[in-house]
């Protein structure tokens, strides 16, 4: 049996090594295991809103992030034309104490890893070691592995086990195994990053159109890339599908199934065909996600990130909700000792807390204020926007959603540290 350790953390990705991180920060041992033989990037840009970017600052890894990603400085929202609809201030610039930052996914969590292995340890990630269950008596959790070619390796002895392994989770499937696959949303997704001169202000995450007849986001997630001082911008193209594309997020992507919707996208502000067609390489993936479980903790097991609540990507949460999760339970785990009364506690908070956006990422998140001018206009062109909805009502659509997912700025502020 290899050597024991308090916190058994299953998955080595952005929310298993934020939970690392935090453990060590509270003095709680911990080793994390990933399934895959080597740790390589995925992925293409994320959004760190600001409620996760307060996190990171306590684990001193904004200096580390301002290196490789962009502060977001406004949020601009455009119709089909062109045509701006609304636009708000971001992070810093609006008045958070934290920033939001675009930001890489495989930057994100190579940040992430250094500080694991520099802080905990080389032996504190341990790849090579996908779990094939974990099974729990009253004074602790036994974790089994298997190696990339199936041979059995080692098991290892833990005080509680925390599935972090993503949407297809194992640890959520031993737990539910009737569950079945994640849930198509009816919404196929095209991402790609290109080389491009700054646009707008040069820290703004855009969002534009509609998904009838095609939305794009579109955002800057590394500054002075070249010689030409270009940034590495994130797209991406969001259809309305009747047929899911296969879930596999290294999937390539063809541009005959989403660039006509976007191929007259030529703005003062930007040449959105032109973008896409200067990518390197397009993914293609479904938005799915899965119905909210009741409850992740079972006794000494429980999950967290994706592995406990998938959501479809509309509001710049997934990541940062793992993130939330991770700090909220290894300040439990600190202040209720390392076993099932702080898994307990963690399941009583971030249950209800994520099941609230799954919900509200499905129904009204942040691009609703996309939904309700296209309904409004027909898709059409407008000579007054003010005639057809004002600012303040699309304004509170933002703020709903800021307080929904818990990053109201006030609210934010006076919320005491998780750990």
């Amino acid at each position: 049996m290899s050597e024991n350790t308090e916190v058994i953390v299953l998955g080595a990705g952005i929310g298993g090594l934020t939970l690392a991180l935090s453990l060590h920060q509270a003095g709680i041992a911990c080793r994390v295991y990933e399934a895959v033989a080597e740790l390589r990037p995925l992925g293409v840009g994320i959004n760190l809103l600001p409620h996760a970017t307060r996190e990171l600052s306590e684990l001193g890894l904004l200096p580390a992030l301002d290196a490789i990603g962009v502060r977001t400085q406004e949020s601009v929202f455009f119709n089909s034309h062109g045509q701006l609809v609304f636009r708000e201030a971001a992070g810093i610039a609006a008045g958070y104490d934290w920033p939001q930052y675009s930001i890489h996914r495989g930057d994100l969590h190579a940040v992430l890893l250094a500080a694991t292995l520099e802080r905990l340890g080389p032996g504190s990630v341990v790849c090579g070691h996908r779990c094939t269950g974990v099974e729990q008596d009253a004074s602790g959790v036994t974790a089994r592995f298997a190696a990339p070619g199936g041979a059995a390796l080692a098991s290892v002895r833990g005080a509680v086990a925390v599935g972090c392994d993503g949407i297809h989770s194992a640890l959520r499937r031993q737990l539910y195994p009737n569950e079945g696959p994640p849930r198509y949303s009816g919404i196929n997704m095209w991402r790609g990053t290109a080389k491009h001169k700054a646009f707008l202000s040069g820290a703004s995450m855009v969002r534009a159109g509609w998904l009838d007849l095609g939305k794009m986001v579109i955002y800057p997630i590394r500054d002075n890339v070249d010689a030409e001082g270009n940034q590495l911008v994130n797209w991406v193209a969001e259809i309305h599908a009747p047929q899911p594309a296969q879930q596999d997020w290294s999937r390539p992507g063809k541009l005959e199934d989403f660039l006509p919707a976007f191929v007259d996208w030529h703005f003062d502000w930007l040449d959105v065909p032109a973008l896409i067609r200067s990518s390197d390489a397009i993914l293609e993936y479904p938005m799915v996600d899965q119905e909210p479980l009741p409850k992740w903790t079972h006794g000494r097991l429980t999950l967290l990130g994706d592995a406990a609540h998938p959501m479809v990507p509309r509001g710049s949460n997934g990541a940062g909700q793992a993130i939330i999760d991770a700090r909220y339970l290894a300040g439990a785990l600190r202040r209720f000792g390392v076993g099932a009364q702080a898994l307990e506690d963690y399941d009583g908070v971030r249950v209800k807390a994520t099941t609230h956006v799954v919900l509200t990422n499905r129904s009204n998140p942040p691009d609703t204020i996309l939904r309700e001018v296209f309904e409004r206009t027909g898709g059409k062109r407008f000579d007054r926007l003010d005639e057809i909805v004002t600012q303040a009502q699309l304004q509170a659509i933002s703020d709903n959603y800021k307080r929904a997912t818990g990053f109201d700025p006030a609210a934010l502020k006076a919320r005491a540290s998780f750990l």
